[in-house]
């Protein structure tokens, strides 16, 4: 059985996606409000850029892959309007429940569907746009993934990363001790999981640094890569464009 990675730990590649979905089925309930807590809000400013990024107009096909509570999706049903349409994802259904509900709640009625990144069920060169934002670090096999993204896209079409990277150098030291000191202790008081939060701490230092994730969206066919650091690194906004 071939292994990989579930934080720190190694596990065979069968059960890493059942632990991910036991993560956030763990934090689904707390998840908009943790998110508030763990970024002291900036979260809501990297999103807002993404959007801005997108450049999304009237009518474009969205699809947006682990969209959990729907912050993006909204955003993006806002700009491609009636004639648009944008595709709620997530391969965890808790998540895809809250933020289904919650968009229901606001009026917003989105198509709304389970599936995994690394096959997913539309046909090629469909969407004008495919975003992810933070799900990319816990698929186990992101360049299936990035292909699978890449071939939905129509030629010229844009994919959006907006994920957890590598901190500038001077920071390292004072964001290694927020990650493992006060974001298991955030997770324990407001989510009642310590576990899930020190997995996340976990994730974000195995997944590839900038340019090795723009290196892999290259190899999954994307002729021009760049990226965003925002928060001196803390997260960064890849974007890839299909040929």
């Amino acid at each position: 059985m071939s292994k990989t990675h579930f934080g720190f730990e190694t596990v065979d590649e069968s059960e890493k996606a059942q632990r991910v979905r036991g993560v956030f089925d763990s934090v689904a309930s707390k998840y908009d409000i943790m998110n508030d807590l763990m970024s002291g809000g900036l979260h809501r400013a990297w999103k807002a850029y993404t959007v801005m990024v997108a450049n999304l107009q009237p009518g474009d096909q969205v699809l947006d892959i682990a969209g959990g509570t729907g912050d993006l999706s909204r955003a993006f049903a806002q700009k491609v309007g009636a004639s648009g349409q944008v595709i709620h994802t997530d391969i965890n259904e808790a998540m895809l429940r809250v933020g289904r509900n919650r968009l229901v709640d606001e009026g917003l009625c989105l198509p709304t569907l389970v599936c995994d990144a690394e096959h997913l069920p539309f046909a090629d060169a469909h969407f004008d746009l495919v975003s992810v934002a933070f799900g990319l670090r816990n698929m186990t096999h992101k360049d299936r993934a990035l292909h699978e993204m890449c071939r939905v896209l129509k030629p010229g079409g844009k994919l959006l990363v907006l994920e957890f990277s590598k901190v500038a150098q001077p920071l390292q030291k004072a964001y290694d001790w927020y990650s493992f000191n006060i974001l298991p202790r955030l997770g324990a008081l407001v989510a009642g999981d310590a576990h899930s939060y020190r997995y996340l701490a976990e994730s974000i230092r195995m997944h590839p640094d900038q340019a090795a994730l723009k290196a892999l969206m290259q190899q999954a066919g994307f002729g021009h890569v760049d990226y965003h650091n925002m928060t001196a690194g803390v997260t960064a906004l890849h974007v890839g464009i299909k040929c």
